[in-house]
C-alpha cells in the first residue's frame, strides 16, 4: 500500500510545482502593478491636476515664472490658451502651459531693487 501512495504523490509534484510558479509569478505582476500605480500613476495625476488649477487660476496682474525662467506681468489673457506678458519693456505673448509659478504682488519690484 505504502508504494502507491509515493507513486501517486510524485507523480502530483509537477503539476504542484507548476500551479505555484504561476502563483507566483501573478503575485509578482499584482505587485508590480500597485507599485506603479501608487508610487508613480497617483503623484503624477496630483501634480497635472495642480499645475491646471494654477492655470486656470491665473488672472491679469498677475506676476509669474515661466518654464524657461521668464519673470513677468500678466498683462492680457488669450482664448482661455494664451497670455501676454510684460517683462521690463518687452511684450511676450506664451502658452499658459508654460507657466510654472505665481508670485505674491510685488515681486518684481522687489527683485529689480
Amino acid at each position: 500500500m505504502s508504494f502507491l501512495i509515493s507513486h501517486v504523490s510524485a507523480s502530483n509534484i509537477n503539476e504542484i510545482h507548476s500551479k505555484d510558479n504561476i502563483i507566483s509569478l501573478i503575485i509578482i505582476i499584482l505587485i508590480f502593478v500597485c507599485f506603479c500605480y501608487f508610487i508613480i500613476i497617483i503623484p503624477q495625476n496630483k501634480r497635472i491636476k495642480e499645475h491646471s488649477d494654477l492655470i486656470n487660476s491665473i488672472s491679469i496682474g498677475d506676476e509669474i515664472l515661466t518654464k524657461g525662467g521668464i519673470i513677468g506681468e500678466v498683462i492680457k489673457i488669450l482664448n482661455d490658451n494664451y497670455v501676454l506678458i510684460l517683462t521690463n519693456d518687452n511684450k511676450i505673448f506664451m502658452k499658459k502651459h508654460f507657466i510654472i509659478s505665481v508670485f505674491p504682488k510685488g515681486t518684481i519690484k522687489n527683485i529689480l531693487l
